[in-house]
């Protein structure tokens, strides 16, 4: 596994000091720390046949999920990343993957390697570990639960808990208020192009993994901090 640390400005390479040590680190959820995309893509595949509509199937699945489910859901009705569905087909459509998805939520969605050591790793430097998601708390915890994460985070910032979402910076700030850290102290790990733009707004550090869902594109074009091949290679940058 290789690490490759960015300048935040294209075609300068940075020093490896470029993220100094964090006081706060906030983890996104899906792409990050689980691949959640087995259960969403069953859920979607199941409810789709219903509807007399085609399965998508789980490659689609990668491309679309990162926004919530429920633009997810516009996504899968209409094949289109930018689509939006039919108000009447989505009404109907929505309690149905809902109801689907709390019964599916982390029957088949796994942890991604590396990502309890690393979390393990931060805990030992005594860092404070939030998780923020779009995704909404009836989902995220069980998810974070059933997959034994939990006990990691001190808080979670759900896609419900305010008002706004990522990208928007207010669940990063939210964060670094319910911690009294400053955000130029604070870290954001994450894996799309949603968390380094809410990272810049909130301006705090952005680490990226290289493996997550960030609708098929590069994470490196976004222009994080660094990009990372595994959570456990984390602990790397933050000592540096």
């Amino acid at each position: 596994m290789a690490i490759t640390i960015l300048s935040g400005h294209p075609g300068r390479k940075a020093q490896q000091g470029r993220i100094p040590r964090p006081e706060m680190v906030l983890v996104d959820l899906d792409g990050t720390l689980v691949d959640s995309v087995p259960d969403l893509a069953y859920c979607i595949d199941t409810l789709l046949p219903r509807l007399d509509l085609p399965m998508r199937g789980e490659v689609a699945m990668r491309l679309w999920v990162g926004n919530g489910v429920e633009r997810l859901l516009h996504r899968a009705l209409t094949a289109d990343l930018d689509g939006t569905a039919n108000p009447t087909l989505y009404a109907t459509a929505l309690p149905l993957f809902m109801e689907l998805y709390a019964a599916n939520t982390s029957i088949r969605s796994r942890v991604y390697e590396g990502v309890r050591e690393g979390l393990d790793e931060l805990v030992t430097l005594g860092l404070p570990l939030a998780c923020v998601t779009n995704k909404s708390a009836r989902f995220t915890i069980p998810l974070l639960r059933n997959l034994g994460l939990a006990n990691y985070f001190r808080l979670v910032v759900a896609g419900d808990t305010l008002p706004q979402q990522k990208p928007d910076p207010e669940p990063l700030l939210y964060a670094s208020r319910h911690f009294r850290v400053s955000p130029n102290r604070c870290l954001m790990v994450g894996d799309s192009i949603n968390d380094v733009m809410a990272a810049r707004a909130a301006r705090f550090s952005i680490a990226c993994v290289s493996y997550g869902y960030n609708h098929g594109l590069d994470i490196h074009t976004a222009d994080p901090d660094a990009v990372i091949d595994s959570l456990a290679e984390l602990i790397q940058i933050i000592r540096e």
